[in-house]
């Protein structure tokens, strides 16, 4: 089925000749194309298209999942005839085991599965390995490693009407595809039998089932059914059944697995008591064997992922099979935010490496333990045959490596850094804007020289990029008070952006003293809070915000028309380039966006900056005058509270009231857990991480002895990191 885009936009501004480059440069066979769009120049929408266009199924990658999330939803309404799936890491919780030698200590894996979001990576493997439109919107977890794409798919049990096939043979089938019988809880993943019928709850599935009739040995009837109700929904002539869980294998390999898991543990404990290290030896002994006995036993162990080489007869050091394995040869992928993603693509492999290697060495963990592992950033480029980066700031990566003439991909070399994201020096390279004259006939994606960065800069509101203007350092602090006063009398929000987090809790006590509503925002303030403070500014609660680095890409604040910059001429990572750009990007949804520098001395980012800033605004000038266009602010509606804190805790001690005697002063602890519970996975189901991570927070503090009715909240405080 090819890809069917709906929607009421058209494609406007500058949107037009964007698509139509990236077309013809994928079609020409080029492997590294950038889209360089403009904060609210419609990106998605440009995606979309080229995915249209292009007609291959599609790897859509972001840097977190909270735009992930935003990714799918809008995906899904530009094709809703078409797969368009999630895969994102499923943990609500995450602990990885690990050993800290200094201290000898081991901290156990700990974690928290999300079902929904594990029912929608079941979903994506299904869909990639039956269907061809398939859009795959997913975080850095797909390069992380996952069960065999053959041993997936040649598990598959397909059933349809007139198959002469035993019940019993199905009820196997199902359970070496790691279905559960279960004719009383019947749940994802579990299947329940009432006579000749079978009614099986697909993992990948939300509320539907599939009931399977049989006369003899026949199968008779199949139905989709409503797994509350029993209602039947639709009659059906097939259906294949995948496995309930993402990490399978067949029986026979499962007993090859065990004998080399069994060897290798010989040979490594020998190792180790050669070397005089006996408490390593025994500790790998015990785990080992434990972990062999619940593999014959049960099929599974706790930490199984660890024997996946094994598993699936890889040879030592080879890559993992990943969710990339599951795709067809040709796929297209798209890297959003990729000045962010890319580094996070080629930094996940050390990191993971160096936590794995000790346990290792201290017989936590078979050496075999190691190729469990996230994709290296060749392999990952190796994998990835087409990719289009789409960035507002892109990085020197996707700018060197979007040359038409480059057949591969370039890794740019520096402080001993292969994997292609160190500094450049921009003005070497001599990469400039292409001109507007520009026209899609004339152009040459094989021109030598220049890279295929399309510019997408004129936004369909006709909004320009914020008008940036410098300020001196002396006397900052209150330029900056006059600025935000003249913002707030016209009912504008304002954003201050500092170097330190004491600088800004320090900046926002000072700015309270002057009768002005500020709060601050960074690291160390709960990333639920964030969600809260971000709204608060937006609902006009306050009006000033005081941030460091998080005030950057992702932050939708239509009603910000100031940005303030503290000490701009501070070069370094806060001051760069790319930081200055996408920090002056939040004015820019406002038709009075403005950003100020605060700088004594105008640095190489700063002037890029003000070059960058020129060129833009002189084509949306043009643009808006041919077109007869009047810039218009973009308008949102404000989203409803999280209620996480006066409202959070008048729901506590509502439920408090509900749930405890008058006469009793503790909490019913137990019941207000599974109310919380059940409130957490409701809110993980429809995607609101935020809130279900909040929900997370109170039931841990419930589990850890707080039963006494919650008191006065006291204020709390943070410096480098520690909670005061």
């Amino acid at each position: 089925m090819a890809f069917q885009l709906v929607s009421d936009y058209q494609a406007r501004g500058d949107q037009a000749q964007a698509i139509e480059k990236l077309v013809k440069s994928i079609d020409a066979g080029n492997r590294h194309q950038t889209l360089l769009g403009v904060t609210g120049s419609g990106k998605t929408f440009t995606m979309a298209n080229v995915i249209q266009r292009i007609g291959k199924p599609a790897l859509i990658m972001s840097h977190n999942k909270t735009l992930a999330a935003q990714l799918y939803s809008e995906f899904k309404n530009f094709f809703p005839n078409n797969a368009v799936e999630y895969f994102v890491s499923y943990f609500d919780y995450y602990q990885p085991e690990a050993y800290i030698p200094r201290t000898d200590t081991y901290i156990e894996k700990d974690s928290s599965i999300n079902d929904e979001i594990e029912r929608l990576r079941l979903s994506s493997m299904g869909s990639l390995l039956t269907r061809e439109d398939v859009i795959v919107v997913a975080s850095v977890s797909c390069i992380y490693g996952l069960g065999s794409p053959e041993d997936y798919e040649g598990m598959m049990v397909p059933v349809w009407v007139g198959q002469q096939i035993g019940r019993d043979e199905l009820l196997e089938s199902l359970v070496a595809l790691l279905f559960e019988r279960n004719d009383i809880a019947f749940g994802r993943g579990k299947f329940r039998v009432r006579g000749d019928v079978v009614e099986v709850h697909p993992a990948y599935l939300d509320e539907t089932a599939i009931r399977v009739e049989f006369f003899g040995d026949e199968v008779d009837r199949i139905s989709s059914i409503d797994t509350l109700t029993g209602a039947v929904i639709d009659r059906m002539d097939k259906h294949t059944f995948f496995p309930a869980k993402q990490f399978v294998t067949p029986g026979d390999k499962m007993k090859k697995a065990m004998v080399e898991i069994r060897k290798e543990a010989d040979e490594r404990v020998a190792q180790f008591e050669s070397e005089g290290k006996l408490i390593e030896a025994q500790r790998l002994r015990m785990r080992t064997d434990y972990d062999l006995e619940m593999m014959r036993e049960m099929g599974f162990c706790q930490g199984i992922e660890n024997y996946s080489r094994h598993l699936t007869g890889r040879p030592p050091g080879a890559r993992p099979y990943t969710l990339l394995d599951f795709f067809p040869e040709g796929f297209l992928t798209l890297i959003d935010e990729s000045h962010v993603s890319i580094p996070q693509i080629g930094g996940m492999y050390e990191g993971d490496r160096s936590r794995k290697t000790v346990l290792v060495e201290h017989g936590f963990r078979l050496p075999s333990a190691l190729d469990n592992r996230p994709l290296r950033f060749d392999e990952f480029m190796q994998m990835t045959h087409q990719r289009l980066y789409v960035s507002a700031t892109p990085g020197p990566f996707e700018v060197v490596n979007s040359r038409p003439d480059n057949p591969r991909y370039i890794p740019v070399k520096g402080r001993g850094d292969d994997r292609g994201f160190t500094h450049i020096d921009f003005k070497k390279l001599k990469i400039e804007p292409s001109p507007s004259s520009e026209s899609v006939a004339d152009f040459d994606v094989r021109k030598p020289g220049r890279p295929l960065i399309a510019e997408q800069i004129i936004r369909p509101t006709g909004l320009l990029d914020p008008v940036v203007k410098m300020r001196p350092l002396k006397g900052q602090i209150d330029e900056t008070i006059e600025l935000c006063r003249q913002r707030v009398e016209i009912g504008e929000r304002v954003l201050v952006t500092t170097l330190t987090k004491k600088t800004a809790e320090d900046l926002t006590e000072y700015l309270q003293g002057t009768g002005l509503k500020v709060r601050y925002i960074h690291a160390d303030v709960d990333a639920v809070e964030r969600v809260e403070i971000l709204r608060q500014l937006r609902a006009a609660e306050f009006d000033i915000l005081v941030g460091i680095n998080l005030l950057r890409e992702g932050l939708d604040l239509p009603e910000v028309s100031l940005v303030c910059i503290l000490d701009a001429d501070k070069e370094g990572f806060l001051r760069n380039e790319t930081s200055l750009i996408q920090t002056a990007g939040r004015a820019a949804r406002h038709v009075n966006g403005e950003c100020v520098l605060f700088c004594d001395v105008v640095t190489d980012s700063i002037q890029r900056l003000l070059d960058v800033t020129d060129y833009r605004r002189e084509k949306q000038i043009d643009h808006n005058e041919q077109h007869g266009i009047t810039p218009q602010s973009v308008k949102r509606a404000v989203q409803e509270s999280l209620q996480l804190y006066s409202n959070q805790r008048a729901k506590a001690d509502q439920m408090s009231r509900s749930l405890v005697s008058d006469d009793e002063e503790e909490y019913n602890k137990v019941r207000v857990i599974a109310e919380l519970e059940g409130e957490m996975r409701d809110a993980a189901a429809k995607l609101e991480f935020e809130r279900a991570a909040h929900l997370r927070d109170q039931i841990a503090k419930l589990k850890g002895g707080e039963t006494k009715a919650p008191a006065a909240k006291k204020k709390v405080s943070y410096r480098r990191g520690k909670r005061a």
